[in-house]
Parts: structure tokens; sequence; C-alpha cells
């Protein structure tokens, strides 16, 4: 049985078949073994976790959880690589568009994530679907330590 991750990054690759992406299963399965039980997964998408459009080889999943963004990697023969940003560690996103691919830049407290070789038809999707949620999210976090204080 497909995951949901899994079924939610082949829709991405169908409607963005240019995005380059390799191993969507495997990379898919570490999102979703790292889902805590009351998370669910509201966007996924693909792309190379790296700053080269040349390097074509770090193919991850993506997906945008309802607590944070989980980068999954499979790795070729034995484990795997997984990144979360959660919201109050999340600063800035940035687009960059070439002229078949773009790139996100998604700016946190303690790294800054490169994800390229990305259609340059989803830059727009992605980033309206991980600002809208950040945005809605920053704002929780906001009123929260407003309530402590």
């Amino acid at each position: 049985m497909r995951s949901s991750v899994y079924k939610q990054v082949l829709r991405f690759k169908e409607k963005y078949p240019m995005t380059i992406g390799w191993r969507l299963r495997e990379n898919a399965s570490i999102v979703e073994r790292h889902l805590n039980p009351d998370e669910k997964v509201i966007y996924a998408f693909v792309a190379q976790k790296n700053d080269s459009f040349f390097n074509i080889f770090n193919s991850a999943v993506i997906a945008l959880t309802n607590k944070r963004i989980l980068i999954g990697r499979k790795r070729v023969f034995v484990g795997y690589f997984l990144n979360s940003i959660t919201p109050d560690m999340y600063n800035d996103l940035k687009i960059s568009s070439g002229l078949i691919w773009g790139k996100v830049y998604i700016d946190t407290i303690k790294e800054f994530v490169t994800l390229s070789n990305i259609s340059i038809d989803a830059l727009t999707e992605i980033e309206t679907e991980i600002s809208s949620y950040m945005m809605e999210e920053k704002k929780k976090y906001a009123r929260s330590s407003e309530e402590k204080d």
C-alpha cells in the first residue's frame, strides 16, 4: 500500500514532471517513518537537497505537516538523513528561478537549507504552501509566548 506522503509526491511529480527526483518511494518512507501519531501531511514535494543544478543525486522528499517541515533522504546502501524544521526555528524563505529549474532556500535559526532542480512552474505553489503555513504557525508561537509573559 502506498503511503500518503508517497501519493502526494507522485501527484506533485505528475503535475511538475520537470522537477528532478529519484527514489521517491524510499525517500517518502523516511518522512513517513518519522511522522508523529498526531501529525498530518499537508503538502509534499520532491527536490534535490543541494545548491547545484548539476548534482542530481541528492533527491529528497519534503513534507509540510501540521507541526513542521520534514526533509527525508534515503541513502543508497544503508541509513538515511532527516531534517526537521519547526515553526519556531523558521526564519525566512527565498525563491530563485532560472531558465528551466528553480531553487527554494529555507533559512532557519541554525542552518540554511537549499532545495534545487525544481520545475519553475512549481515554485509559486511551494512558496505559497510553506509561507502561508509558517505565517499562521508563527502567530501561534507569538501568542503562546505573550501568554507566558
